[in-house]
């Protein structure tokens, strides 16, 4: 996985993007943002893509969004104008694993859908890590690998289709939380047959 193939397959579905993946992945969006509502403060949204879940923070946040894709920004800079949604500051081109913000940024970083589609995932924590404000939560929406059960079972159908979108499927949850200092605060498993997890992470305020 590399950063002109991840490009190239998302300029190819920007224009169908929300029509393909809104509803299917709602609720993971949907839950991520509700936890992120519950704390006021700076947002940052990795991979935000189209916006289709900027309309959904509380009015008094700032959100800022990046993602590598300016072709999927583009729809979301639309939907920002078209909806007027002020607590919008920033919408930027940028690599989840090299962010271009100082150190403790932002009171919630969230992250949806972003960890299997970037090269080195384990980078991209620790700049989540490294933006977040002391006392400040990480959010994460991803799916994560089981070799076991229903669900594993479910996954390695699915993997064929994964495959042809760029997904990796053998990220495992013990390997991100091995690579951070970040404090488990809870785990939950949403969407079809639970194949994604919602976990929400802490960072210890400072002495």
């Amino acid at each position: 996985m590399n950063r002109e193939s991840v490009l190239s397959a998302y300029a190819r579905l920007a224009p169908v993007y929300d029509f393909a993946f809104g509803r299917s992945l709602e609720s993971g969006r949907r839950l991520a943002v509700s936890l992120a509502n519950r704390i006021p403060g700076r947002v940052l949204e990795l991979g935000v893509g189209t916006g289709i879940s900027l309309q959904g923070y509380r009015s008094d946040h700032e959100v800022t969004g990046i993602d590598l894709s300016e072709k999927m920004l583009e729809k979301a800079r639309t939907r920002v104008f078209d909806l007027k949604l002020s607590h919008v500051k920033e919408l930027l081109v940028m690599d989840a694993s090299d962010l271009a913000f100082p150190d403790n940024s932002f009171d919630i970083v969230v992250a949806m859908y972003v960890m299997t589609v970037v090269a080195h995932p384990e980078r991209v924590l620790r700049e989540m890590e490294r933006v977040c404000a002391s006392g400040g939560r990480v959010l994460i929406v991803n799916h994560f690998a089981k070799e076991n059960g229903l669900r594993g079972r479910v996954e390695r159908h699915l993997t064929p289709f994964c495959s042809l979108l760029g997904w990796r499927t053998d990220l495992r949850l013990e390997k991100i939380l091995a690579r951070t200092s970040l404090s488990l605060m809870g785990v939950e498993e949403v969407g079809f047959f639970g194949l994604f997890t919602l976990l929400q992470l802490g960072k210890e305020r400072s002495q």
